[in-house]
């Protein structure tokens, strides 16, 4: 698979969450906060590529790492970590077989649920 796991983008989201910097909301709650696509190009442009690939756990190699298509399963607003991202996020990775996703995104959401 070329989806890989963004190790970087999983420590940054376990420090988030360890720091506070998290929005515990529930299942459904993702469609309000997941940011729109003027909000990530905003984003891009103030802060680069490379942070923007640490909102997102999934990684593709077959992509430019200049491209939104490079990067996938978000799981906060670019401020805060939110709870319901992480569900959407564990529940996509599981449909489509990306296990070790799976399985880091269920870690990141018994963190949030222990904090």
């Amino acid at each position: 698979m070329a989806i890989q796991m963004n190790q970087a983008a999983f420590r940054h989201a376990r420090t988030l969450v360890r720091d506070g910097r998290v929005v515990k909301d529930e299942q459904g709650d993702w469609s309000e906060a997941e940011p729109t696509p003027d909000e990530e190009n905003a984003f891009i442009e103030r802060e680069g590529w490379k942070a923007y690939g640490r909102w997102h756990l999934g990684c593709d190699g077959r992509e430019s790492e200049e491209t939104k298509q490079a990067y996938s399963f978000p799981f906060g607003d670019f401020r805060k970590v939110h709870r319901s991202g992480v569900i959407a996020a564990e529940s996509r990775a599981g449909q489509h077989g990306h296990l070790e996703i799976r399985d880091a995104l269920k870690a990141l959401l018994r963190l949030i649920d222990e904090v």
